[in-house]
């Protein structure tokens, strides 16, 4: 399973890609993978929205997840 992180996300991770194969209890559903990335970047849990694609298709947080789904998070955006 590898989650791909944009904008702030990647901020607050330090990187835009993690490789979760390794972990022994890996996510299972959508939920299961932001209270994941809250527990392990606190900081994480102060975004105020957030939108979650799962092998390219966007997902709610009852989408069940496989060892080998790739997923973006992907913070709201602001530009002017």
């Amino acid at each position: 399973m590898v989650v791909f992180l944009f904008g702030i996300a990647k901020d607050i991770v330090g990187t835009s890609e993690l490789d979760l194969f390794a972990l022994e209890q890996k996510p299972n559903s959508v939920g299961e993978l932001i209270r994941y990335m809250n527990d392990s970047y606190p900081e994480f849990s102060k975004l105020s929205s957030l939108a979650v694609a799962v092998n390219g298709e966007y997902a709610s947080n009852v989408a069940l997840l496989s060892s080998h789904d790739e997923i973006a998070l992907i913070p709201p955006v602001s530009g002017g």
